[in-house]
């Protein structure tokens, strides 16, 4: 088989996420054959290095051997059973871990299948909690630039007007607060004075504040100081108002730390997890919260008091077996002292960035690198340049718009690096 085979059978059958599937016209598909490490192979025999990650899932490289062993070992034992009623030790030993390296005082887990799923269950704990204690409290708040997924809740709460408006009609009520301006304490203490502006005025109406911790993903990669976290939770205990961590994306070692509310030592009333939680393998989220949350639910029996929430697919045992496997990487490899290392050789490796005229900022948190391009329309389209470049070159880059980021597998070398960002670099002075 070739690509081109496989790309016209792709074509006529699948309709791809967060694509323009026209483009696909003059874009060619890049079928995928098999994987190692940071490389993916196509059918032809091309190779790229995966510099995303793979959406920001596959942390610990494709096709791991200490992963895939784990998982194999699952299969033959237990594929799947129902979690309502039932139970299986995978599920258990992952949740007595999670509540042991999540920050202090989240202590019960409840699962779902992905990042977006997982927004929804936190926000309706948040809603329903309140209700539980005879509050009527329907606001959400989140950051301006902010984005949680694209569920209808997850959504009515994002900022990205990308994916927002058309769907604008459909969505929950929900407002925005500042996000600070960029990664200054002066910045955080800003947003965090209009934040307090906003809760003095409206607390009694609003349920939960959701933030990206230190960085906003889809929006632009937009980074801010860890002391915005720190007040944002001071202010929601004074308010009365939960605190949602949406980590999803920056979990799991991605921002330096464990956890990104690490950075401000401090504990959300819920935290989000998905994504890397998995080592990129299967779909997998949960939420973490209090013990007092939980005993809200916990009563004589009630329909309106209980959580009615579930997937069927919740807490999938194979899926836990590649959580499981992850947790015993990190814990085993020191996964968090070589991701500095390896942040510290990506910081090195971009400052030349710095210096060409059409680039307006390099901002770093963790093993997160964004370089912001300047001086273009968005019909110019330069993100998808970039991305074609990097394709002739072995790279997988996908800029967001103007932005190109780089979030590679915590295992790659620094040789892979030096390609990686050279073919961005090259990709980025050849721009008009």
């Amino acid at each position: 088989m070739t690509n081109k085979e496989i790309a016209q059978r792709d074509l006529s059958v699948i309709w791809h996420p967060c694509t323009q599937m026209k483009d696909h016209e003059f874009l060619p598909m890049i079928p995928i054959q098999s994987a190692e490490g940071v490389w993916l192979k196509d059918f032809d025999g091309n190779k790229y290095i995966d510099a995303i990650s793979s959406w920001w899932v596959n942390m610990l490289g494709h096709v791991n051997p200490y992963i895939n062993a784990k998982v194999k070992e699952q299969l033959d034992t237990l594929e799947h059973v129902i979690l309502a009623g039932f139970t299986h030790e995978g599920i258990v030993r992952l949740s007595e871990r999670l509540v042991t390296l999540t920050p202090k005082g989240l202590d019960k887990c409840f699962y779902a299948d992905n990042g977006s799923s997982a927004v929804e269950v936190a926000l309706k704990l948040s809603y329903h909690t309140h209700k539980n204690r005879g509050l009527e409290k329907s606001l959400f708040v989140s950051l301006s630039n902010s984005y949680h997924g694209e569920t209808l809740g997850a959504l009515s709460v994002g900022d990205v007007q990308l994916y927002k408006d058309t769907y604008e009609p459909l969505l929950i009520p929900c407002e925005q607060t500042p996000v600070p301006v960029d990664m200054s304490e002066e910045a955080a203490q800003k947003a965090a004075d209009s934040l307090e502006e906003l809760f003095a005025t409206k607390a009694d109406e609003i349920a939960a504040l959701i933030v990206e911790p230190l960085v906003q993903g889809a929006g632009s990669m937009h980074m801010y100081n860890p002391l915005y976290l720190s007040l944002a939770r001071e202010l929601c205990t004074k308010y009365n108002v939960h605190l949602i961590a949406d980590e999803v994306m920056v979990g799991f070692g991605r921002t330096g730390t464990l956890f990104a509310c690490e950075s401000a030592n401090i504990s959300p009333d819920f935290i989000v997890l998905s994504k890397g939680l998995t080592g990129g393998y299967l779909p997998l989220s949960v939420v973490l919260t209090s013990d007092e949350i939980y005993q809200s639910f916990y009563r004589d029996y009630s329909l309106n008091k209980a959580f009615l929430h579930s997937h069927s697919y919740t807490g999938n045992a194979l899926a836990c077996a590649a959580a499981n496997a992850t947790l015993d990487i990190f814990e085993n490899e020191n996964i968090i002292e070589k991701n500095r290392k390896v942040a510290d050789y990506m910081r090195k490796s971009t400052e030349r960035f710095k210096d060409l005229k059409n680039v307006k900022e390099v901002r770093q948190t963790g093993m997160i690198i964004a370089v912001e391009l300047q001086g273009y329309k968005s019909e110019e389209r330069i993100g998808l340049k970039v991305y074609q470049y990097g394709l002739e070159k072995g790279v997988l880059l996908r800029p967001l718009g103007h932005i190109v980021y780089f979030m590679p597998p915590y295992i790659i070398t620094e040789d892979e690096m030096d390609l990686m960002f050279n073919t961005a670099y090259d990709a980025i002075t050849s721009l008009p």
